[in-house]
């Protein structure tokens, strides 16, 4: 935002609303900052409506100052968005899922990726960008991983390309510390990951990644990614047959003792 133009009304109103609820609670800045992957620094160039908040910054300041959804009504007036257009609708809903199930078959999912995973493939997919977007970016990516350990947890399960493991993304470093990243996350009683290995004959999965997500009214939405854009899947119909083939994909994969195993292996060099 330019020095010389006043804050947009919309984003005073929220620097103050947000300043005042952390005020009201008793909060420092300091301590919202342990709370959320937040910069205290960060924080007050928000209050101060010097800068707008990221997306997943709402997200998690709402949480965090149990603002009951006060501060993330405000969103759609005032977010920096770091996610494309097309899949902050989907960014939201993550944020309040009940449960989520993901097949993924070229990168890992935003919630298992590692910092220098997630910037490598923030500058494989979007090269133009600079390396201050790409930051934000990776920054708002991590953030949405408060959902691992959200309470009430969340049900997340994931089955996983084998290909995604062995694809050395960012180079072998970052590859073996998203490996170990891998292996704590899977420990989480509420995670499952699934890995489907190369060598299966059958495969329900052939039309690529999909995402099934249970909203907080007990909704199930499907969510499909493409080359230039996302869409949402909710007709009855469309749930059922991405329900029945994500069903098969699990029963196609690894257990999640034997795709633990795997891993371990992989980081090994045993695989």
């Amino acid at each position: 935002m330019p020095h010389n133009e006043p804050p947009p009304p919309a984003l005073l109103i929220f620097g103050e609303q947000s300043r005042f609820l952390r005020e009201q609670r008793g909060i420092s800045r300091g301590e919202l900052a342990a709370r959320i992957p937040y910069s205290e620094s960060m924080i007050a160039m928000v209050e101060r409506s010097e800068r707008p908040p990221q997306p997943a910054y709402i997200v998690a300041v709402d949480d965090a100052l149990g603002a009951q959804g006060l501060l993330k009504q405000l969103a759609r007036h005032v977010a920096e968005r770091d996610h494309p257009a097309w899949a902050q609708d989907y960014v939201d809903l993550q944020a309040t899922a009940l449960a989520l199930h993901v097949y993924s078959t070229h990168i890992l999912h935003g919630l298992l990726q590692t910092e220098g995973y997630a910037r490598a493939v923030f500058r494989c997919l979007r090269p133009n960008l600079s390396e201050d977007a790409v930051e934000r970016s990776v920054q708002a990516r991590l953030a949405t991983q408060q959902l691992l350990t959200r309470t009430p947890s969340c049900r997340l399960t994931f089955v996983l390309e084998e290909s995604i493991l062995r694809r050395t993304i960012g180079g072998s470093a970052v590859r073996d510390t998203q490996l170990k990243k891998l292996l704590v996350v899977g420990q989480l009683p509420h995670v499952q990951l699934q890995i489907l290995l190369h060598s299966r004959e059958t495969h329900a999965g052939l039309d690529g990644p999909m995402s099934l997500l249970e909203t907080p009214d007990h909704h199930t939405v499907g969510y499909v990614e493409g080359q230039r854009g996302s869409y949402f899947l909710t007709a009855p119909e469309d749930i059922s047959v991405m329900s029945h083939r994500y069903g098969s994909l699990r029963a196609q994969a690894l257990d999640t003792e034997a795709s633990l195993e795997l891993i371990q292996q992989l980081l090994a060099g045993e695989a």
